[in-house]
């Protein structure tokens, strides 16, 4: 065949590629197509295609359709920002974007391309589920998938946005990921459909209610970030990876001049933001916004567990990870749901050498039968187990309370932590003074004369002597008491002398984190 047979050929397959048809029926259900969203995403010209002939090898049966080039994903890689990343996004316009046997190995394919070159992933689902029509060869391509980013984890940064369905089996491609970022307005996530759930319990909900963004926003914690449009959503993807490494051998990338600022600035407005009375709620996220870099903080999870507040953010720089406690919502406490976005947070950053601070401001876990009865002993535990395997630079400020197994878990030396820093009015105790109170002096206050006096004097006194960081700090527990105007400058003379940390790790296969 001569070359400019062979070039029309060529010509041919890539007009299939690009079926104006199938793509004005995207655009018509409010969405971009798949090789739109990689432009958007990618660096102009940076996108090198791989396997863009590859076709299912069945034959479609009970569809008006033949066979597409690319099997329903676009895989290859690119640059963003000018880093190398390798990225797939699958094709709703073809076959649904369902998921075949090829379809499985091309994913496959990019994933193992980035691990071996230390690359991100990054994974566009738009998929209606597995491919029926192929069977168990559709289910083995899931299995595939899953396997690759397993081995893939804590080795490169996986990334998952859900710009459509991520119906059945695809959903696990997100839960097996580092971060979900999804769209209000066309983003879905379910293990099953509205239409099984109504044969199965006769519930009537909708797409929406079952699995929409809000709902993985706010009440599963499936979704890390959420966004009103895919414009916005590809653009929070870039501002995520500005803080990641390329893979877990590098440190994560430091920024010179963009939040160039004396680190030796006071926090004289912390004294305004933090009230002296520990009963009082305030905006912890005021307070992050005063220590660290101007604007820099980019929190995950932000409509989930309130309570707790993690994300990431730069001091003078550098990247680091912020476990803080939110006392506006439910006084900091930390619950089942918290603890597992604290949990999930930390592993994160340790596989990727991003140091750790944290905020603590909390009277311990909370209380109740629903608490208990649900397990979070064993959630609780989860955040135990995190902070004390984590081998990065970790540094707790303890801004008013750590009481209990929350102290433990957030400010402990014993566990783990390099430097645990203190405010002069902080609490350090194994419970809050009025329930310590109650039980030491029971028999004493009910005997008194004057029960409610000798009950608040034992409180005041308890405050004075026993719970102010002092005397943690005569025991070693605590390495710091500074003014809160010095905290900025404190926290980063600190992160610049854990930067160079090493440590070992036991030898074994692996720990077992109460899951």
């Amino acid at each position: 065949m001569s070359y400019k047979k062979e070039i029309e050929k060529l010509n041919g397959k890539w007009q299939e590629l690009e079926n104006p048809e199938l793509i004005e029926k995207q655009h018509q259900k409010g969405k971009l197509t798949a090789r739109e969203r990689v432009e958007l995403l990618a660096d102009p010209d940076s996108f090198v295609e791989l396997d863009p002939f590859v076709e299912t090898r069945f034959h479609i049966l009970g569809l008006d359709q033949k066979k597409f080039p690319g099997d329903a994903v676009i895989t290859g890689f690119a640059k963003i920002n000018n880093r190398q990343v390798y990225l797939y996004s699958q094709d709703f316009s073809k076959m649904g974007g369902s998921l075949g046997e090829m379809h499985g190995q091309k994913i496959v394919k990019v994933i193992d391309l980035a691990a071996k070159t230390g690359c991100p992933v990054i994974g566009i689902i738009d998929s209606g589920g597995a491919r029926i029509q192929e069977g168990i060869s559709s289910l083995d391509g899931y299995a595939a998938i899953f396997k690759a980013q397993i081995r893939a984890s804590g080795v490169v940064p996986q990334i998952t946005v859900i710009a459509g369905p991520s119906a059945g089996g695809a959903s696990y491609t997100p839960g097996l990921s580092d971060f979900v970022f999804m769209i209000e307005g066309i983003s879905q996530m379910y293990i099953t459909g509205p239409e099984v759930i109504k044969a199965v319990t006769g519930e009537k909900i909708s797409f929406d209610e079952l699995g929409g963004a809000s709902v993985h926003g706010l009440k599963s914690g499936c979704a890390h970030f959420i966004f009103k449009s895919e414009k916005d959503c590809f653009l929070g993807v870039k501002k995520l990876l500005s803080f990641l490494p390329q893979n877990n051998l590098e440190d994560p990338p430091k920024q010179k001049g963009l939040f160039s600022e004396i680190f030796e600035r006071e926090n004289q407005r912390l004294l305004e933001i933090v009230p002296e009375d520990e009963k009082k709620g305030y905006d912890i996220k005021e307070v992050i916004e005063e220590i660290f870099d101007r604007g820099s903080f980019f929190e995950v999870q932000p409509g989930f567990a309130a309570n707790s507040i993690v994300g990431l953010a730069r001091l003078s720089g550098n990247v680091v990870g912020i476990v803080a406690n939110q006392a506006k919502f439910m006084a900091g406490t930390l619950d089942i749901d918290s603890s597992d976005k604290v949990a999930r947070f930390v592993r994160f950053c340790d596989a990727f050498n991003i140091p750790l601070i944290n905020l603590v401001d909390t009277p311990g876990y909370l209380p109740g039968t629903d608490q208990e009865h649900r397990g979070i002993i064993r959630h609780g535990a989860k955040v135990l187990y995190a902070f004390a395997e984590a081998s990065v630079p970790k540094i707790s400020l303890i801004l008013r309370k750590a009481f209990g197994g929350a102290y433990i878990a957030l400010a402990s030396r014993k566990l783990g932590q390099d430097v645990v820093i203190t405010w002069p009015s902080a609490q350090i105790a194994a419970m809050g003074p009025e329930q310590a109170v109650k039980i030491i002096y029971k028999k004493e206050i009910l005997e008194s004369k004057d029960p409610k006096k000798l009950e608040k004097e034992k409180i005041q006194e308890l405050k004075e002597f026993f719970l102010n960081p002092y005397q943690a700090a005569k025991l070693g527990q605590v390495d710091l008491v500074i003014h809160p105007k010095d905290t900025r400058t404190t926290l980063t003379k600190c992160l610049e002398s854990l930067l160079n940390k090493r440590e070992s790790k036991v030898a074994r296969k692996h720990g077992n984190i109460p899951l």
